[in-house]
């Protein structure tokens, strides 16, 4: 009767392990258990959306404004052309294979730029079709919302490129919408990143939303609704984060006491719990040598940690060029490559170490900013080698 009293306490145990070291598998692969939450902005315009026929009418989204890309002067390095060919995110398959290559190098989440136009989602289906049905929770995920205006920068056959298409504000009532989609669609995943039970959401431009809204009051009685939403979904709390940049006030005009004097008085305001940067492009003029941009750009990471009240998560550019989207000639990065990357992904490594940073988040431009030319994913000139920086830096990080 002891023999099998103990044989099956030990029979218990030995399940109870393998329980918990299959939960942890999981949760590591989903990157909860890394010691970095390494989170590459998403731009999801690579796949067919028939809202945006009239823009790309090759169906492809926004790959034919990449292959079409022709150099603008002697020495400028366009097109940019994809090692792995022009895939369709919106495809699981297809889908899958970015994420497999993002978790073995170590990028365990995504942040996908997430639209709202005209009452209803528009590039949802990267999301839907292609990374819900291929991750199984292997990745973490999050949204931005990407609320500003749609213009005709994303049309590169016209000259115009501040004429808008759609209108990026929301009111109340499509706020509150927009409020009951993400909770019931994407907070509920097991894969949606979460600090401290709290589901993360980015805003990428406060000023549209508090001016679709109707002013600041009006704004914080919305955001306090979301949060009161989230928490009657079961979690905690919601996690606001913002987009640090020129679309972020330092004042409100109409708020009581006036003593809105800052952007962190506004974050504050509001209840923003933390923030990142979308790229260097929105601190520095993107024009030039990279480590001129890198240097000045990285050199304004202890102001905003200083400045701010909530956690501010560094945020490391690849390059930047945008000229797919010009007939004219913009200015672009020159010279980066991906040892001169790795040395900012040290920079943003200590930094998170050094002010104890938690969770320790670090936001990277981009995944897939193709059109932008800031992207991980391995090209015909580097192949690898900006993923291969990733996982010298964080070798902890990717599959074992």
């Amino acid at each position: 009767m002891r023999t099998f009293k103990f044989s099956l306490n030990l029979f218990l145990f030995l399940v109870a392990l393998l329980i918990s070291s299959c939960t942890s598998n999981n949760r590591k692969n989903n990157g909860q258990e890394s010691e970095y939450i390494l989170a590459a902005f998403y731009w999801p315009a690579y796949h067919y959306e028939p809202r945006a026929e009239f823009l790309f009418p090759d169906k492809k989204g926004e790959w034919e404004i990449i292959y079409n890309a022709v150099p603008k002067e002697e020495g400028h390095q366009q097109p940019k052309v994809p090692l792995w060919g022009y895939l369709d995110e919106a495809d699981p398959e297809d889908m899958g294979k970015k994420i497999d290559a993002a978790l073995d190098y170590g990028v365990n989440t995504f942040i996908f730029d997430w639209y709202w136009y005209e009452n209803k989602p528009f590039l949802e289906d990267a999301v839907n079709n292609g990374f819900l049905k291929a991750n199984n929770n292997r990745m973490n995920f999050y949204l931005m919302w990407a609320n500003h205006d749609a213009t005709t920068y994303w049309d590169v056959d016209n000259p115009n490129i501040d004429s808008v298409i759609w209108d990026g504000e929301v009111n109340r009532e499509q706020f509150n919408i927009v409020v009951d989609r993400v909770i019931s669609r994407y907070f509920k995943e097991p894969s949606y990143l979460k600090i401290n039970d709290e589901p993360v959401f980015c805003i990428y431009e406060l000023n549209t939303l508090i001016h679709g809204l109707g002013g600041a009051e009006k704004t914080k009685e919305a955001l306090d609704y979301f949060t009161r939403k989230t928490k009657e979904a079961g979690f905690s709390g919601l996690h606001l984060q913002a987009v640090l940049w020129g679309a972020l006030p330092s004042t409100l005009v109409g708020v009581p006491g006036d003593s809105i004097e800052s952007q962190n008085k506004v974050l504050e305001f509001f209840g923003f719990k933390s923030l990142t940067n979308y790229c260097w492009a929105h601190l520095q003029n993107p024009d030039g040598d990279y480590e001129v941009w890198g240097d000045a750009s990285t050199g304004m990471w202890d102001k905003f940690n200083n400045d701010f009240s909530m956690t501010y998560f560094p945020n490391v550019t690849i390059s930047w060029d945008a000229n797919p989207r010009f007939l004219f000639k913009a200015g672009y990065i020159d010279n980066s490559t991906p040892q001169k990357f790795e040395k900012y992904l040290i920079k943003a490594k200590k930094f998170v170490d050094n002010n104890s940073i938690e969770p320790k988040i670090i936001t990277l431009n981009a995944w897939n900013e193709w059109s932008e030319g800031s992207y991980l994913e391995p090209d015909t000139v580097w192949e690898y080698g900006y993923l291969e920086a990733v996982k010298h830096v964080f070798p902890g990080n990717n599959n074992q």
